[in-house]
């Protein structure tokens, strides 16, 4: 066998198996050289090639425009966490009330990309902290979970991105999340098990404490309706 061939086949097998190797999204060092008007016309330009490869008739009205929805639908929404510069600021307050127990934000609507195949993850992410004297507006968590969900993920270095963030902006370890979703890559394709979702969570600070943290996974069964 050819050491491409070999290559490639340890390539196909890290993404079959859903391995991480960072906790960080993995960028180059020249990303952000181009800007996103330059990225969108690179981006048109390569499905343009895709599809003319696979066969397909670009003058047709229905697929004409398509390579430009894409290329814009990368960079501007489903791609868009990647730019630093859409980075949702964490307004913080000092906790003035007092408020000493857990704060929980549950299902929290979460949509997402697979790194190994560019196919979605849907779900939902639940997320508490318990202060130490800060809070956090609460649709800042919502947009937390969105910025690292818009761009190549594995979900097991979303959870750790979601609790690293918010932990930098409460000052506080006590900080958790829990994912649980659908990964298409799985749903649609390969084992094509349409029922199975995965689950991950990341605990931190006093939420590693089996007390703390069973109390958090049961406001998660709280069945809530309005």
């Amino acid at each position: 066998m050819k050491i491409e061939d070999t290559l490639e086949n340890q390539f196909d097998e890290l993404g079959n198996d859903h391995i991480s190797t960072s906790e960080d999204t993995p960028l180059r060092s020249d990303a952000f050289d181009l800007d996103d008007a330059e990225k969108i016309e690179r981006i048109r330009e390569n499905v343009r090639e895709i599809m003319l490869t696979l066969g397909l008739d670009l003058t047709d009205d229905s697929l004409k425009g398509t390579p430009n929805r894409v290329a814009k639908m990368y960079v501007n929404e489903i791609f868009g966490g990647l730019n630093p510069a859409r980075k949702p600021k964490a307004s913080t307050f000092d906790n003035k009330y007092k408020y000493g127990e857990m704060l929980v934000e549950k299902n929290i609507t979460l949509y997402s990309t697979c790194e190994h195949h560019l196919l979605p993850i849907v779900g939902r992410a639940h997320v508490a902290y318990i202060s130490n004297g800060t809070v956090v507006g609460l649709s800042k968590m919502n947009r937390i979970v969105d910025y690292y969900a818009k761009r190549p993920q594995v979900q097991e270095r979303l959870n750790i991105q979601i609790v690293r963030e918010l932990q930098k902006a409460l000052g506080t370890e006590d900080v958790a999340c829990v994912i649980d979703a659908k990964h298409l890559c799985v749903n649609s394709r390969g084992i094509r098990d349409i029922d199975s979702s995965t689950v991950t969570a990341e605990y931190g600070g006093k939420f590693k404490e089996e007390l703390v943290r069973r109390e958090f996974l049961n406001y998660l069964n709280l069945d809530t309706h309005f």
